[in-house]
């Protein structure tokens, strides 16, 4: 019986099943579950990912349809996409719906579209840890939209041990006649250690726009913001989990323009990139640079690639990801009806990869993927919310909903007047 057998054996067994095969050998028994998460054999599947990433094989994250996929690009050659497994809904319940996911490491902050909790898992080890956010992450005033912005970061401590935290906030330029400019922002950060959520106070002189996504590089999170009163400035800013403060704004590279997009991807875990695609000036052209030097306070840039792709629109700028050595890009494709991978590089457009029709709303994202052995810390004992943290928000979403519904657009019984 396979129990009988020597333990490096058993080891060379499960080394040569798939991701999705773990949770069944966790499952077992106890002294597989323990053999799975040693530090010997995890060691072995990190290093089976990166040789196979040295023979052209990339690990990607891919969020589509409300739900997780780990797909795997092969460059030699003509390239290709494979999908491996669907990462099923946190191996709980199959019904689980995600709206966002963020990536950090090996670890997936995932934002649930029916649940009011967030999940920060690690899909190598099957661990998770179930976050109770003080207040309903939800869209106000109807809308589907997500509103909060999310990133998940970490601080180093003594024996090269991660102390993670998460910051969420709700920054919007309110597009309301009866309020114009007004601004509604609220930053608050959840510390694993000590499973508490404290609201930070963030100087507004800038805004991250509800379309971006924050970048986690080395522990930090980076987003593109706009200085107030320039809409179409768009600049580059660092959130350092350890002091936790926004550092300066940096520049990026280009100038873009009120209707382009900038998206930011992170480069094997060492580099950022930026992707400026163009909307009505020149749809049809793509710029890519990536960080050469990159800390919270300075930045410099490299070109990678530059691509007209007529008459195939570009990557979208739901998240994309590149292969430095290959000069290779690849991203969702402006497509209405599929979810469309584009792989494109030096040579031009290369390929388009149809992964399925579109089935939910929600915006599709692609990140690269690496496992992480980490054990995500489970949390103590809850400490009760202050009473004056609760009534500082429910003020500020009573003042929300009053910009967003004008009382003199509203009948007394709260209906909308024809």
């Amino acid at each position: 019986m396979i129990l009988d057998l020597p333990r490096d054996l058993v080891e060379e067994i499960f080394y040569r099943l798939p991701l999705k095969s773990m949770r069944a050998v966790r499952l077992t028994c106890r002294e597989w579950d323990t053999l799975s998460k040693s530090r010997s054999f995890t060691k072995m599947r990190i290093d089976k990912e990166a040789s196979a990433a040295r023979e052209g094989e990339s690990r990607m994250i891919i969020m589509m349809n409300e739900n997780l996929h780990l797909m795997s690009l092969f460059l030699e050659g003509d390239p290709s996409t494979e999908n491996k497994s669907k990462l099923s809904c946190l191996n709980e319940n199959e019904q689980i719906k995600i709206a966002q996911v963020f990536y950090c490491e090996g670890l997936l902050l995932c934002i649930l579209k029916d649940d009011s909790r967030l999940v920060v898992w690690n899909p190598y080890l099957g661990q998770t840890r179930w976050i109770e956010p003080r207040y309903f992450h939800q869209g106000h005033g109807g809308r589907d939209m997500e509103r909060y912005r999310y990133a998940l970061g970490y601080v180093n401590k003594k024996k090269k041990k991660k102390s993670y935290k998460i910051l969420r906030f709700l920054d919007d330029q309110i597009e309301n006649i009866y309020a114009p400019g007004e601004r509604f922002k609220w930053y608050e950060m959840y510390d694993f250690d000590s499973d508490l959520w404290t609201t930070l106070d963030v100087p507004p002189h800038w805004f991250v726009t509800c379309s971006q996504r924050g970048i986690s590089l080395k522990g930090n999170t980076y987003f593109c913001a706009i200085k107030k009163n320039s809409e179409d400035e768009f600049h580059l800013i660092c959130f350092d989990f350890a002091s936790e403060r926004f550092g300066p704004l940096l520049p990026f590279p280009f100038t873009a323009e009120d209707d382009d997009y900038v998206t930011l991807s992170c480069v094997r875990e060492e580099k950022l990139a930026v992707l400026l695609t163009h909307n009505e000036s020149n749809p049809y052209e793509l710029e890519i640079w990536i960080t050469t030097k990159i800390e919270s306070e300075n930045v410099l840039w490299s070109k990678f690639l530059t691509l007209y792709t007529e008459p195939f629109y570009p990557i979208s700028p739901w998240g994309f990801f590149i292969d430095e050595k290959k000069k290779v890009a690849m991203g969702f494709d402006e497509d209405f009806y599929h979810h469309t991978l584009s792989i494109v590089g030096e040579a031009k457009y290369l390929r388009k990869s149809v992964l399925g029709n579109k089935i939910s709303r929600m915006w599709p994202h692609v990140c690269s993927y690496v496992p992480s052995p980490v054990q995500i810390k489970q949390p103590v004992k809850r400490k009760r919310q202050s009473n004056l943290e609760k009534r500082r928000y429910d003020e500020k979403m009573l003042t929300l909903a009053a910009l967003e519904n004008p009382v003199n657009e509203l009948s007394p019984r709260g209906k909308r007047r024809k």
